[in-house]
């Protein structure tokens, strides 16, 4: 993250963050693929306490609850440093950090439809593609003008703009439940 603030990120090389991390080639590529990878693992590994998580509440709750984590840990770096990440160095990582969530959502919504709430009507993908992107849309708002709201502030903007979406899905995934497994009464004959 140091290199990003420092210049822009198509311009770091592999090596300048090996030699950043004392790291040898050999063992940074046993493990990663190029920089992208290397970005999408940290990304991954900043997320990995949301996953360890026990699965609670709605199906909207669990596919939003990784926004405030992430909004606080952004907001206690912005506050440890002066230096920001250049506009073209937050578009790759944002970019990268949409596809990662893009994953974890779909993944979740799979797992739900796979314990018995029913297949949403809108594609699990379409959904994922939503929520990641409107993330990333508030996440992008809130750094360009530099808004003086807290973390908790801009969670509430963004589960505002997205929960709306999801609750018709829990509401669709409720009745379809109800359906399975309660008895519906004949229709009348007319």
């Amino acid at each position: 993250m140091g290199l990003a603030r420092e210049k822009p990120y198509a311009s770091i090389a592999v090596k300048e963050i090996l030699d950043r991390a004392n790291v040898g080639r050999s063992t940074f590529y046993t493990h990663f693929r190029d920089k992208d990878e290397l970005l999408e693992s940290g990304i991954y590994e900043m997320l990995r306490s949301l996953r360890a998580r026990p699965r609670t509440g709605s199906l909207s709750d669990r596919l939003v609850a990784f926004s405030l984590p992430i909004l606080e840990h952004i907001a206690d770096h912005r506050r440890a440093t002066a230096a920001q990440i250049t506009r073209e160095g937050r578009a790759v990582m944002h970019e990268h950090l949409q596809g990662v969530l893009k994953t974890l959502i779909a993944d979740e919504l799979e797992t739900a439809t796979s314990f018995g709430q029913a297949e949403p009507q809108i594609s699990r993908d379409l959904v994922a593609r939503h929520v990641a992107s409107t993330f990333v849309l508030v996440l992008d708002w809130w750094l360009e003008r530099d808004v003086a709201l807290t973390a908790v502030e801009i969670d509430a903007r963004f589960r505002a703009l997205v929960l709306p979406t999801l609750a018709v899905l829990d509401l669709r995934a409720l009745r379809s439940t109800r359906k399975k497994f309660t008895r519906q009464p004949p229709f009348a004959q007319t």
